[in-house]
């Protein structure tokens, strides 16, 4: 779609890849985009002679960003975006590394049905929640900002919890706003996977938001990108020592927003 502008097809997936993640690694890149190593990383290179990309080292590992300093960032991530909202959902799937890189190598101990079981019952107790709100769009800071609440537990069976969630979301800009969220949790052994639906509209109109899967033995992630009224909804769980955190990514023709959920 933009390899006439970018000059390859392995730059484009690679701009594509840091709209959606803002960070990445020519290995990474390499593996989830099944891209061989070498045009990876000779098109980091054209894109970082031109400004476009910064590098710096952590660890042993290069990653590389979008140089804040490009006079025409703001106009490229709009075109990215773009492209990205175009893609079918299928073509979505391989850039949604949300942060964390993950891979289920089926070893061990737990098998993917256990791993699964083990997130479904710390959801059930989840008592608190804090989060953040970021969005990536110039036009828009507002909706940056950081939130608080208690969630309230409701089993439906063995295979339904419903979140209620209330609280207190502060913006950036010092306004404070009361918050209620309705959430529907549902496990499906029989597939091994956990869905999530927001109940805005009432527990007979569900949005629904994403399939989450194993993905490693202390990760849940999106089986696909959700469309949802030209929204894509993509979205990783982690099993962290003193929390589960819920990373979200909302990508649509009039949004590019990032949430963390800590549930504990």
């Amino acid at each position: 779609m933009l390899m006439a502008l970018c000059g390859s097809k392995t730059a484009q997936k690679i701009l594509l890849f840091l709209f959606v993640n803002g960070k990445c690694y020519g290995t990474q890149l390499h593996r989830l985009l099944k891209t061989p190593l070498t045009p990876v990383q000779k098109a980091l290179f054209r894109l970082e002679k031109g400004g476009i990309l910064l590098s710096h080292y952590e660890g042993k590992t290069r990653l590389y960003q979008f140089n804040p300093a490009f006079p025409l960032l703001g106009e490229l991530e709009l075109l990215l975006k773009k492209a990205y909202t175009l893609l079918p959902p299928q073509d979505k799937k391989p850039f949604s590394c949300l942060k964390h890189e993950t891979l289920w190598l089926g070893a061990g101990k737990e098998t993917s049905l256990q791993v699964l079981l083990m997130f479904w019952e710390k959801l059930s107790h989840v008592k608190q929640l804090s989060f953040r709100s970021k969005t990536r769009s110039k036009e828009d800071i507002g909706w940056n900002g950081t939130g608080k609440g208690e969630v309230t537990v409701t089993k439906g069976g063995e295979t339904i919890l419903l979140f209620q969630e209330k609280g207190l979301w502060h913006s950036e800009g010092g306004h404070e706003t009361n918050f209620s969220n309705l959430f529907r949790w549902t496990l499906d052994r029989n597939t091994e996977l956990i869905s999530l639906e927001h109940l805005r509209r009432g527990v007979n109109h569900p949005v629904f938001l994403f399939y989450l899967s194993p993905t490693s033995h202390h990760t849940l992630s999106s089986v696909d990108s959700h469309l949802c009224e030209g929204d894509s909804y993509l979205g990783k769980i982690f099993c962290d020592p003193f929390c589960l955190r819920l990373s979200w990514r909302v990508i649509g023709p009039k949004k590019n927003e990032e949430i963390d959920y800590y549930y504990s």
